[in-house]
């Protein structure tokens, strides 16, 4: 009996500390330590935790924290980038296009086969994701008629649009408008509940081939350290955006709750001066949609600073809420001259402290965190492989905790194939100790398995991270950060009454 007292005791100092000493911290948040501890969480030092213990702990703390947000989205309209993915291995389509693997070198766009190649060797020796646009169209054809040779080729949806479409649309509660270029095959892949204008419909499909690897895999002297994918095309409707004035022009009729734009970095391929001219336009019709709904904003990867810069100037202090991975991130920072961009790559997982840093550095200058500021960004979702962190400014956002857990959880589910995590087929590779910032001050934090979203504070912006349960075999790579952002928005609510007006 005495033990039990002294346990209440104890979680009741912790809080009563928490709440002196972390008064800064929105109230939810508090709420959720709160609630957490007093239905008995707070169990051993996760140290004293077996492996396979950590996992389970984590797991099944997910299933506490993620909960429906109290207001959720009813209609989402979603556009403007969609495809047909091919999917084959990187590996196996190289060597049976007899293409000599030498040194791995990065092009901002392939022009040809001996390019692809070592642009593919380049981001498989880092285990990276990317991609490119081909120039060449006959080369790609020929590509992709070899890669539609292969025994295993398989067809999916795939843009980030149609992608985060899909998973949307998976919710019954939600109803999907998708706006893109939507061939016949595509079209059919699409599940009943996404409803497709008849000004998206087009008779022939766009093709993105996606070359897959596997952890240990090899390509001449490459060896990939971890699962990922190689992403390139000869797309010129999604690389126009050529939906995305059908996407505005919906808005009006379609009256959607929340609005997801992805397909900015198709436009890369275009050459400054047209995706100049075409960025203004986007620009103009973007605004035009701010006036009457959120906008989220899923980035991809990118390589020319030029581009980057013009979208972080033009079109993100537009957007409410953005999406991006750490090469997406690094690659911001760098074209901004932000935090840490003197580094050329992450070695390894990114640090916690130096994503922190550049999150809240995207926030400050380009965002809202200043409430005199007429930027329009609240909160980004950020995503590598081992770990998720949501940066909001305080007031606008609610169930962040809930949302960052359901896209790690998403995360893990979608990779390995299965419905609900599996523990016996993941593994924790995320940071138990790390920093809330590279420099000083800094606060020194831990994963608590049984608490597993930590949280801290930097001025008026909150950090949620959660772990993710790596999937030890991923069974498909592709979809993965668009499936997670789709998750981390249909467990978020937008608290603040800005758009609570009429159309």
């Amino acid at each position: 009996m005495w033990k039990t007292a002294a346990v209440v005791a104890v979680v009741a100092l912790t809080c009563g500390y928490l709440f002196q000493s972390q008064s800064d911290l929105p109230s939810h948040v508090l709420g959720y330590f709160s609630s957490s501890s007093s239905s008995g969480s707070l169990k051993s030092e996760q140290t004293s935790l077996t492996p396979a213990a950590l996992e389970q702990a984590i797991a099944s703390a997910w299933e506490i924290i993620i909960t429906a947000p109290a207001h959720q989205w009813k209609k989402i309209a979603v556009g403007v980038n969609a495809c047909v993915d091919v999917v084959v291995s990187g590996v196996r389509l190289l060597e049976d296009l007899a293409i000599e693997p030498g040194t791995g070198v990065d092009h901002e766009v392939l022009e040809s086969r001996e390019g692809l190649m070592e642009a593919f060797l380049h981001f498989m020796e880092r285990g990276a994701a990317a991609e490119r646009f081909f120039t060449d169209r006959e080369a790609f054809l020929t590509i992709a008629q070899a890669a539609a040779k292969d025994p295993d080729a398989q067809l999916y949806v795939g843009g980030n649009a149609a992608l985060m479409g899909q998973k949307f649309a998976s919710y019954p509660q939600v109803t999907v408008l998708l706006c893109g270029p939507v061939g016949p095959t595509l079209h059919q892949l699409l599940v009943d509940e996404i409803v497709v204008p008849p000004e998206s419909l087009q008779e022939t499909d766009e093709f993105h081939l996606i070359l897959e690897y596997q952890i240990g895999e090899q390509l001449g002297a490459t060896k990939a350290p971890q699962a990922n994918r190689f992403i390139f095309s000869h797309d010129m409707s999604n690389g126009k955006m050529s939906a995305l004035e059908t996407l505005a022009a919906s808005v009006e009729e379609f009256q959607p709750d929340l609005v997801v734009l992805s397909g900015l970095h198709m436009m890369e391929g275009l050459g400054k001066e047209l995706w100049q001219e075409r960025l203004k336009e986007a620009v103009v019709t973007l605004s035009d949609v701010r006036n009457h709904v959120p906008i989220h904003l899923e980035l991809a990867s990118m390589t020319d600073p030029d581009y980057m810069a013009t979208i972080m100037q033009e079109v993100i202090p537009i957007v409410n809420s953005i999406g991006l991975n750490e090469q997406e991130l690094l690659f911001f920072s760098q074209a901004g001259r932000g935090p840490h961009s003197e580094l050329s790559s992450w070695n390894g997982s990114p640090d916690v402290g130096r994503v922190s840093d550049i999150l809240l550095w995207i926030l400050e200058q380009h965002g809202r965190s200043d409430p005199n500021s007429e930027a329009d960004l609240t909160r980004i979702h950020f995503h590598t492989l081992s770990y998720h962190i949501l940066a909001t400014v305080d007031g606008y956002w609610g169930n962040q905790v809930a949302a960052v857990a359901a896209g790690a959880r998403v995360a893990s589910c979608q990779a390995c194939g299965v419905q609900a995590v599996d523990v016996d087929k993941v593994v924790l590779k995320s940071p138990v100790e790390f920093y809330s910032s590279y420099s000083e001050p800094r606060e020194q934090l831990k994963l608590n398995p049984d608490e597993p979203v930590t949280f801290w504070s930097r001025d008026n912006v909150t950090f949620y991270m959660t772990p993710v349960l790596v999937c030890r075999q991923p069974l498909r790579t592709v979809g993965l950060g668009d499936a997670i952002s789709a998750e981390g928005l249909l467990y978020s609510e937008l608290i603040s009454d800005e758009f609570q007006k009429p159309l």
